[in-house]
């Protein structure tokens, strides 16, 4: 019987765990995807406790929480302590077994803390305190913990009116990890809700410069804050959507349909679909030209409980899969772009894992010779970064593409302790390559070539990728 979280931990056979501890362990973590605040980094925060850090805005554990009969105070309440809080985590830690978050859990605590216990009622507040003394210490202000997992790159989630004053602030000081600003533009193309596009509109109006009474107004306004993005060292673009927008259309169209929304009359459906599809087009042009690298994340339906999202918000864990027919409207958009020769570095993650195969086969539809693995598959997202979602994310890529190409894991978290998420990734990485080697299904005489292979989608390819 194997020992839980051992140096081996995940890693089954013999080529796996050389593969690992020669080659993907000393990698340097590049977190080309994440949504931790700039500010807190800037300001280098220290935080008070291990609950603190642990369950600010993690809606992973508020969920499983919820589901172990926890109450609603104990998440995302204001009524409950720290400690109280960390307890019911602690209470629900057992009952997670087999959910990614009881690995992630006894990851953190060991590589972060040294802790090697297993965190139930009975460990709670001994952890607790043994974390919270170190918690206070220097050592474990947010830089220096991004330092201790040895990260070179952060890239954050930003909306296009961000001042990205503590981008700037830390490119300033010469903060040793680069943290750059993400352009997330999903509020620009929001016009399901007159009153609220019109407001972000105005926000857009002012912080650009640009007077906006029509549609042409709106895409010089965007394009200024784009320069500006790119001037802070923005490389990469992202789309939170449910689905792909690939509409036809004509200019007059979509100047009607801006002047009709933005006097405050609802649109259509139709004119919905019509309008997402121009920005997604006309956004995805900018990023060509300026050699960026464009990301989509689609397929969830968020916020499915209405009288809970009405008490604690967005982000808080009411967010699930959906079942989005995508596949004709990916391939109309990103053919719309490459007939033009106007299609960017692109990465796709879909949240339903039915489309694996479908994204894994699409990519290879637009790769042109340009760059290596131009068109990516994305490593597993939200639901799906967990084993069995990157075992076959990786399964489908290796199958239908180039595993060897692929640009790697990242933690599209909020929290200065989801590292271990990269190391997770790459013991399931090695596992997988090295159970193929002593099955005979990969030649054991390639093993330097393998080595290099895990080295690369560990760190090498999204080095070279993104060019940061």
């Amino acid at each position: 019987m194997r020992t839980f979280m051992d140096d081996n931990f995940v890693l089954q056979t013999e080529t796996a765990q050389l593969l690992y501890h020669e080659y993907a362990k000393k990698q340097p973590i590049i977190d080309y995807h994440c949504h931790l605040d700039p500010k807190q980094i800037a300001e280098d925060r220290r935080f008070d406790n291990l609950g603190q850090i642990w369950l600010e805005g993690d809606h992973y554990k508020w969920r499983a929480m919820r589901t172990n009969g926890v109450e609603e105070r104990f998440c995302t309440g204001k009524d409950a302590t720290d400690w109280e809080k960390f307890e019911k985590w602690a209470e629900t830690v057992p009952y997670t077994m087999r959910n990614p978050l009881y690995h992630w859990t006894h990851l953190e605590l060991k590589t972060a803390f040294g802790v090697t216990k297993l965190l139930n009622p009975n460990t709670a507040k001994e952890i607790y305190d043994e974390c919270t003394v170190k918690l206070r210490t220097p050592e474990y202000s947010a830089r220096n913990l991004m330092k201790r997992y040895d990260v070179r790159v952060v890239c954050t989630t930003d909306d296009p009116v961000d001042s990205l004053e503590y981008h700037i602030a830390l490119k300033n000081e010469g903060f040793s990890v680069k943290v750059l600003p993400t352009w997330r533009p999903d509020k620009a193309m929001a016009v399901e809700i007159p009153a609220n596009f019109r407001a972000y509109v105005e926000k857009l109006s002012e912080v650009s410069g640009i007077s906006i009474g029509k549609f042409s107004d709106l895409l010089q306004a965007l394009r200024v804050r784009h320069d500006f993005f790119a001037s802070v060292g923005c490389k990469l673009s992202d789309h939170g959507m449910e689905e792909f927008y690939a509409e036809d259309y004509t200019n007059a169209e979509i100047e009607a349909i801006f002047n009709k929304v933005y006097g405050g009359r609802e649109l259509t459906k139709e004119e919905i679909l019509k309008f997402k599809s121009v920005m997604l087009v006309e956004g995805a042009r900018m990023d060509w030209e300026k050699g960026w690298t464009q990301q989509f994340h689609y397929g969830v339906i968020r916020n499915n409980n209405t009288r809970l999202f009405k008490q604690t918000g967005p982000d808080t864990g009411f967010d699930s899969i959906g079942d989005f027919n995508t596949a004709k409207a990916l391939s109309k958009f990103l053919n719309r772009l490459d007939i033009d020769n106007q299609l960017a570095k692109t990465i796709l993650y879909n949240l339903n894992p039915r489309d694996n195969d479908m994204i894994a086969t699409m990519i290879g539809n637009f790769q042109d010779g340009s760059v290596a693995g131009k068109i990516q598959f994305g490593s597993g997202w939200w639901f799906l970064d967990q084993k069995t979602g990157m075992e076959s994310q990786m399964n489908s890529l290796s199958a239908l593409g180039l595993l060897s190409r692929f640009v790697g894991m990242l933690t599209d978290s909020r929290s200065f302790l989801s590292y271990p998420r990269h190391e997770y990734f790459r013991r399931i990485l090695c596992n997988l390559i090295g159970n193929d080697v002593e099955q005979g299904l990969l030649p054991a005489s390639e093993l330097p070539f393998l080595g290099k292979l895990v080295e690369d989608v560990s760190y090498n390819n999204a080095d070279r990728f993104f060019g940061f």
